[in-house]
This record gives structure tokens, C-alpha cells and sequence, in this order.
């Protein structure tokens, strides 16, 4: 008897092998503004086209190819339909509304998409495929050059990490602590979102003092100036300042196993006995085997620094017990993301 064997498709190959025209559509799409001019009214092709002055070739495949994408909708068809905002692009997609996230849109699409046509050549040298390759300045060097250009970057990295940052400040239970202090705090958003939540907490934003402007601005529009204050300093340099929890969202991947480990040292010194450190990060699975987006960022981190890299929680918790940190667990988050928590 002849068994049939079951026919092998190759859509998935080329959806994944080909996923680069939906990408730099919809990066085009953010860095065009296109959400945002569809937010004030609907719009027909030929006037997104002259909103966005684009080249008349461009209508109607750019505004179909995001409709078939699902990040727009269209009313009738033909020359005479109109295109408009889907929830989800409304939400997050215009520039105007509180839930964008467009801003690490915006960095991928200026820096990323770029370094990323390199990733060959990082997988075989090991070397920074970013700014570092062609002035020889690191990645952070040339955001702290300029304080627009490093504001950008926090509000990019803020609009990324909303969600994860209020599931943690919801999930992560505060009742045994009053006092937090988040380790490359940035704008202050996590300390922010930790107070509001939970009025008990007191907590600090520990950063470089180029930052502490943009954090006591963000702060203060938030009212929360009298329970989070920002406090300036190099975690490389100086100890940590005390506190029940300490926490440090997306720090730790930056760095190679060298000074992760050293900042968990550091952690680890600054909690009281019982104290908790959390880490935020897209964790890859244990078995590395369903995490893609952990794995590719960790593959982001090669790109950009090297010899830094993503990491499992069962990494987090055997580089947590060569300090002396007792019990671990994991919180789930937002997609791939959650936080890892060590007890001391």
C-alpha cells in the first residue's frame, strides 16, 4: 500500500524570507505620517498622495498594501474610496495619540532597518554593525551627543515599554515593600507607572545626569514629583542607591555576561534581606526553541554592541545564585516579554 506523504508548502519560506516589503511598509508608512494625517479625516489615494507628497505612482498600491497588511481600512473601491485608521493604528500609530509607539518604529526604520542588511557580516566577525562600525563610537556616545537626539531615544524606548511596564506595576505584588529604585530609568516612566499603581511606593530613577532634565519633566507632568524622584549617576561607577526593589528594564541585555554580572553584584548589595530584583526583558525560553522575537532581539544585541546578548531566565537565576539571591520567579507580561525576579 503506497502512503502518501503529505505535500510541503513553501509559503511560510518566502513569507519569512520576503518579510521585509510588509516591514519597510509600514515603517515607511510611520515615518510618512501617514496614521497621523488619517486621524484628522478619511482620505482618498489621491489625496494621501498629496498629503504626503508622494509620487503619483505610489496611490493606490502603498495605501492597499497596508490595507491587506490590516493596518488600514477601506470604504467602497476605486478611485472615488476612502481609506481610515484601523483601532490598533489609531491607537498606536498616530503621532498624536497617548498609546503611540511609533517612536521605535521610527528608530528602527533611521537605524536598524539599515544595520540589519549587515547581519552576515556581524554573525562571522562578532563585530557592531552600528554607528560604531563607521565612526567608531559607541551606540550610547552618539545618542548623548545631542539632547534632542537622546530624548528621541527614551521616548522611543517609553512607547515600547508602556505595556510591560504597567503589567509589572499591576502583576508585581508591592504589599511587603515601600521603596523602588529602577537602574536606567530614563524618563522615569516605570517608577512612574510602579507609584500610580501603587500609592505606598516611593521610588527613584536612577540614570546619567544628562537624563535627569527629561526625567524631571516627565515626572512632573505625570504628579508624581513627590513620591519618584530622579537621581543621577553611572551604574558602572558608582553603587546603587538603596531600595526594597530594584529593577532594571531592558539594562541587562546591553552588556556581555562580564558586566551583567556585575550589575547583579550590584543589585544584590543595594537590597535589604528579603528584597527583590526584577529584570524586564523579551526572556528567551528556556529550551530556545519558541521565543522569536527574544532570539532575534538577542541577535539585535550582536548588531549593536557585539558581544552583548539576550539571556533565559534560567541564565538570570544561576547568575543570581553565584551572588546569593535565594528564589526566583517569572512573570508573565505583555507578548514576548515578562520579568524575572530574584529574592535575596
Amino acid at each position: 500500500m503506497e502512503i502518501l506523504m503529505p505535500k510541503l508548502d513553501p509559503s511560510h519560506i518566502m513569507q519569512v524570507g520576503m518579510g521585509f516589503f510588509a516591514s519597510k511598509a509600514l515603517l515607511s508608512a510611520v515615518e510618512l505620517g501617514l496614521f497621523t494625517e488619517l486621524a484628522k479625516r478619511e482620505m482618498t489615494a489621491s489625496e494621501i498622495a498629496n498629503a504626503l507628497d508622494l509620487n503619483e505612482r505610489a496611490v493606490p498600491d502603498f495605501p492597499d498594501a497596508l490595507l491587506a497588511l490590516g493596518f488600514l481600512r477601506r470604504e467602497g473601491d476605486g478611485p472615488n474610496s476612502v481609506y481610515s485608521n484601523t483601532p490598533e493604528s489609531a491607537a498606536f500609530l498616530d503621532h498624536n495619540s497617548p498609546d503611540y509607539i511609533g517612536g521605535i518604529l521610527e528608530m528602527a526604520n533611521a537605524r536598524l532597518y539599515r544595520f540589519w542588511a549587515d547581519l552576515t557580516e556581524a554573525l562571522k566577525t562578532g563585530a557592531p554593525q552600528n554607528e560604531t562600525k563607521h565612526s567608531g563610537a559607541s551606540m550610547f556616545a552618539k545618542l548623548y551627543e545631542s539632547p534632542e537626539r537622546l530624548e528621541q531615544f527614551m521616548n522611543a524606548m517609553s512607547g515600547v515599554s508602556a505595556g510591560n511596564f504597567l503589567a509589572f506595576a499591576e502583576k508585581f505584588d508591592f504589599s511587603k515593600y515601600e521603596t523602588l529604585c529602577d537602574v536606567g530609568g530614563a524618563t522615569g516612566q516605570l517608577s512612574c507607572m510602579v507609584a500610580a499603581a501603587n500609592p505606598h511606593m516611593r521610588c527613584s530613577s536612577f540614570d546619567l545626569p544628562q537624563v535627569l532634565p527629561i526625567a524631571t519633566r516627565k515626572i512632573n507632568e505625570a504628579g508624581l514629583s513627590d513620591r519618584v524622584t530622579p537621581v543621577g549617576g553611572d551604574f558602572f561607577v558608582d553603587a546603587l542607591p538603596k531600595a526594597d526593589v530594584i529593577t532594571m528594564g531592558m539594562i541587562l541585555h546591553d552588556w556581555n555576561l562580564e558586566k551583567k554580572k556585575m550589575l547583579i553584584r550590584k543589585a544584590y548589595d543595594a537590597l535589604p534581606q528579603g528584597g527583590a530584583f526584577v529584570v524586564i526583558e523579551a526572556l528567551i525560553d528556556d529550551a530556545r526553541r519558541e521565543n522569536a522575537f527574544g532570539l532575534l532581539m538577542s541577535l539585535n544585541m550582536l548588531i549593536e554592541f557585539g558581544d552583548a546578548s539576550d539571556y533565559s531566565g534560567s541564565d538570570f537565576a544561576s547568575w543570581c545564585r553565584e551572588v546569593g539571591f535565594r528564589k526566583f520567579e517569572i512573570i508573565p507580561l505583555t507578548g514576548p516579554s515578562s520579568a524575572a525576579v530574584a529574592y535575596k
